[in-house]
């Protein structure tokens, strides 16, 4: 009879725990957007690989004090995209979460689930500079 209870409290443990996991990784504490410049994207981890990211906030052009946003990207397909947009200023939306005990899910609580080119750099509150666009017209359009 104790052998019974045994492999029921075990399982009872296993399904909590599984549930536990399961609600931290598809909930979210907090989301919203962060905007600058990739500074470094790698892909690390012993078993569990994740993609390890600083994004360089400059909050007025010239300033002296550079803030960094570390995140974590999941995603392969995402990571790909952040490859494809390094040296242009973009605009990161993220989610934030809160429980995870190992950094096998990622180092930092910060995921990255979309990335866009931003269009416009703010110089200071009320002016806007549009961002050139890119391709073969902005060279022409520039001569």
């Amino acid at each position: 009879m104790t052998l019974k209870r045994i492999i029921l409290a075990v399982l009872v443990l296993a399904l909590a725990v599984a549930a536990y996991f399961a609600f931290v990784l598809h909930w979210s504490y907090s989301s919203g957007e962060r905007a600058g410049w990739i500074q470094k994207l790698s892909d690390k981890g012993w078993v569990c690989k994740t993609w390890e990211g600083e994004l360089a906030l400059v909050s007025m052009p010239g300033s002296a004090t550079v803030e960094k946003f570390l995140f974590t990207v999941s995603d392969d397909q995402v990571a790909a995209e952040i490859v494809k947009v390094m040296g242009k200023r973009v605009t990161l939306h993220y989610e934030e979460k809160v429980g995870l005990p190992t950094s096998c899910f990622g180092e930092t609580r910060h995921y990255v689930t979309k990335v866009s080119v931003a269009t416009d750099i703010s110089l200071s509150p009320g002016v806007v500079v549009q961002a050139a666009p890119a391709g073969p017209s902005a060279s022409a359009a520039a001569k």
